[in-house]
């Protein structure tokens, strides 16, 4: 029979979380002096309508009183494991969680449960030093847009490319884009994003960013040719200070763009054009053995004209792309550092048929670089492709 109920919950994350970053509930309940109490957590993660928290996983998570006497549950591990599927595929990458604690002593005397009145959102994402724990992470200056920008981009008329936006808070959120042409003229189209905050796929959808994105929503006259620049932002009610995104169109390159995108730390993505030069390296790691030669097992010996006494069992291939990017301001050195240490990264090497690499980054190591000491400013990075030459799994 329960005798008491936790007391304070002095600590607990927001409505909207980066599931890399910690997120902490502190519980307290007065019977904590025991030897033998601890505070226990039914935590339920689910995706899908808010209210089907019956349909997902449920982790039962037990913890001892600090110095202090609460109870300290940092769940990101439990939510960010719900995360699975890459963000390529799920557009909105998102699940809901919530807690229900209680106190346990170990003779079987129990508390009544203390259920959190509301269920929180977790993203695929991280915070950053130094945002405090349970920071929400997602106020940025380009806030909807799940982006650090830069402000100032290049891109080219025949690129694909989309925006993650966060609409989970809003049930609409207007994205505007302003277009310059080569005769002077503008125009701007207002694209109308739905979301909700109570359905987890409903909680950050995909704007048109390049192009010939499917659903751009600027004219390319004359093919494209005469879309001189654009800009894309965030406008509306709480948007008003949102900045936009400005793409000039880049019509001459002496060498075939490498379109990279890979995972921010909005658990959404960012993109670059590699400009300059780039290689692709193919290389091998073999086994081999020596094979015995002549017949010994027949009534003559004789041997096979044809046969070697180096024979492959195994052979491996890998492949690595370099590439050069133009010379860029500093601004773009915030989201290379996400580039590091990214865990999920593409190559768009057929931008017609929408066909991507997956490549992971080999460069582990640069020195960052700013207008007032270099002048210019270029990198290079080298990728590992992520799939092998031959089809064998």
């Amino acid at each position: 029979m329960p005798i008491q109920s936790i007391t304070a919950l002095n600590q607990f994350p927001g409505l909207v979380n980066m599931a890399q970053s910690p997120m902490v509930f502190a519980v307290s309940a007065s019977a904590y002096a025991s030897s033998s109490f601890y505070y226990t957590c039914k935590l339920q993660i689910w995706t899908g309508s808010y209210e089907a928290s019956g349909s997902g996983t449920t982790y039962n998570i037990r913890k001892y009183p600090n110095a202090s006497g609460y109870g300290l549950f940092d769940v990101s591990k439990f939510v960010n494991s719900a995360l699975t599927v890459p963000a390529l595929q799920a557009t909105s990458s998102v699940v809901f969680f919530q807690p229900t604690f209680n106190f346990n002593f170990e003779n079987g005397i129990s508390g009544s449960d203390f259920r959190t009145s509301v269920a929180d959102r977790g993203l695929d994402g991280y915070n950053l030093f130094p945002k405090q724990i349970n920071s929400t992470g997602l106020v940025g200056d380009f806030y909807p847009l799940m982006t650090d920008g830069p402000t100032s981009q290049s891109i080219a008329i025949n690129d694909k490319g989309w925006l993650g936006v966060f609409v989970g808070v809003n049930s609409n959120v207007n994205v505007l884009y302003t277009g310059s042409y080569a005769n002077g003229s503008t125009t701007t189209a207002t694209r109308v994003l739905s979301g909700s905050q109570f359905h987890t796929t409903a909680s950050i959808a995909w704007t048109p960013m390049g192009p010939v994105q499917p659903g751009f929503p600027l004219a390319l006259t004359n093919g494209g040719s005469d879309l001189v620049s654009y800009t894309i932002r965030s406008t509306g009610v709480g948007f008003q200070n949102a900045l936009g995104i400005n793409y000039s169109v880049n019509c001459v390159f002496k060498y075939t763009p490498v379109r990279i995108l890979w995972k921010n730390r909005y658990g959404q993505f960012d993109w670059i054009n590699m400009w300059y030069k780039n290689v692709q390296d193919f290389s091998t790691e073999q086994r081999v053995y020596q094979p015995q030669l002549g017949s010994w097992n027949s009534s003559k010996l004789t041997y096979n004209e044809y046969q070697s006494t180096t024979q492959r069992y195994t052979v491996d291939a890998t492949e690595t792309l370099t590439v050069n990017t133009d010379f860029l301001p500093e601004s773009y050195n915030e989201i290379f550092k996400q580039l590091l240490v990214t865990e999920e990264a593409y190559w768009m090497y057929d931008q017609p048929n929408s066909l991507y690499k997956p490549i992971t980054i080999k460069t582990n190591n640069i020195t960052f670089k700013t207008g007032v000491n270099d002048k210019l400013i270029q990198y290079t990075f080298t990728f590992d492709i992520g799939q092998p030459y031959k089809l064998i799994i």
